[in-house]
């Protein structure tokens, strides 16, 4: 939703240029995301390990509170 509501300003900021307002959206959006995508793409490669199904269950028994 903040993605969203931050484009938004970005868009009505500079009406009529939106490649000015792309560029201002992405100068916040993309830092903020850097670390998500990081984790993102982590959890892609266990997905297509030898094997998969443990090294997702592995991922998912250290992301459940004991």
């Amino acid at each position: 939703m903040l993605d969203g509501a931050e484009l938004a300003e970005a868009m009505l900021a500079h009406p009529d240029d939106i490649e000015t307002a792309l560029a201002s959206y992405e100068e916040a959006s993309f830092p903020r995301s850097e670390a998500a995508a990081a984790a993102s793409t982590s959890n892609l490669s266990v997905s297509f390990l030898s094997d998969a199904p443990l090294g997702m269950l592995d991922l998912m028994a250290l992301s459940t509170p004991q």
